[in-house]
């Protein structure tokens, strides 16, 4: 088995972090008292407790109502810088970072607000730590597809400031299709799309996503196994899947660690990264995921380093970056 400091120090990209996500509970406590927000929780046990989640929607109905403490640019930058220098301490040299701006707008925080303080905090990250970083505003599913091309609207005034958009929220009875319009039209302006699907939708949902969305990489995509020309057709076209451990089995798609797919994964050629999800809820960041996987399914050194080299391909770095990214990954498993 590797040596867990090895796992530790590995030089990581992050590309499914959802940056509500990050908001811990003395955080979020916090923050409710600076901006005068009233939670439904006594206190941080309390809200603890309430992070025992049955299912995807148990867990966005805290989710949501927690990211209502979120008031200020100074409120989104404390976010954001928390969670890079938790992320800088597990050797995250890259992380794009997921943001839902209709949780925020829907409840009169205006997108410019979001926005100077999650870009501030990626800037000071780059400063103090040599991490770079990118942003992608997610739609939410569970919304209508004309609330979502309203919010892309909205969102094309800050032109490159955003990598690319992406579609999150439950996936139950919300196929990717309902979407394709507003994903046409992102496309068509030049920028890369991502969509959440085959966690709790099934693998047709990732080929709906492909097909009809275009996207570049799919986020989860464990349940892709139920189709195996699904399957075939991620591995010949090598498409990125941003699988996050811990979170599947927080929220009850595998029982443990030890029944995880990415071990199969890996076996057969598909594009599989190791990410965080929603680490304040579910328990793990980065490196919690890492070890857990490297335990549990016995991964190796190879798949580390297969594992690392996903991630810089399925980035939306540029070339020059990403040539940088692999320097310090090569670097890291060729040392004594």
């Amino acid at each position: 088995m590797l040596d867990d400091d090895f796992v530790r120090g590995m030089p990581k990209v992050e590309l499914h972090l959802h940056i509500e996500g990050t908001l811990e509970p003395e955080a979020m406590k916090a923050l409710a008292q600076r901006g005068g927000v009233t939670l439904p929780w006594a206190d941080t046990e309390a809200l603890r407790k309430a992070y025992d989640f049955v299912d995807l929607q148990s867990f966005l109905d805290v989710y949501y109502c927690g990211a209502g403490v979120l008031r200020t640019a100074r409120d989104f930058h404390d976010l954001a810088w928390a969670y890079l220098e938790r992320a800088a301490a597990d050797n995250v040299r890259h992380a794009e970072l997921f943001f839902d701006p209709q949780t925020h707008t829907d409840r009169g925080i205006p997108l410019d607000v979001v926005v100077e303080g999650l870009t501030s905090a990626l800037a000071a990250a780059r400063a103090r730590h040599g991490m770079t970083g990118a942003l992608i505003p997610n739609f939410l599913r569970h919304l209508s597809p004309d609330a979502a091309m309203a919010t892309y609207q909205d969102c094309r005034r800050f032109g490159d400031a955003f990598v690319g958009f992406g579609l999150d929220s439950s996936e139950r009875d919300r196929p990717p299709s309902l979407f394709a319009d507003v994903f046409a039209r992102a496309r068509a302006d030049g920028y890369r799309t991502v969509a959440h699907a085959g966690e709790e939708g099934p693998a047709a949902y990732i080929g709906e996503a492909l097909d009809l969305l275009g996207v570049s990489r799919i986020d989860h995509g464990v349940r892709c196994f139920e189709d195996p020309a699904v399957v075939q057709r991620l591995v010949e076209q090598r498409v990125p899947l941003t699988v996050c451990p811990l979170s599947n089995v927080r929220l009850r798609v595998f029982d443990t660690i030890g029944d995880h797919n990415l071990g199969e994964m890996l076996a057969v050629g598909l594009c599989a990264t190791i990410n965080s999800d929603d680490p304040a809820y579910f328990g793990g960041y980065i490196n919690d995921n890492f070890l857990a996987c490297t335990r549990a399914l016995g991964l190796g050194r190879d798949e580390l380093r297969q594992l690392g080299n996903n991630a810089i391909t399925g980035s939306f770095a540029d070339d020059t970056r990403k040539a940088e990214l692999r320097r310090e990954l090569d670097a890291w498993f060729v040392a004594p």
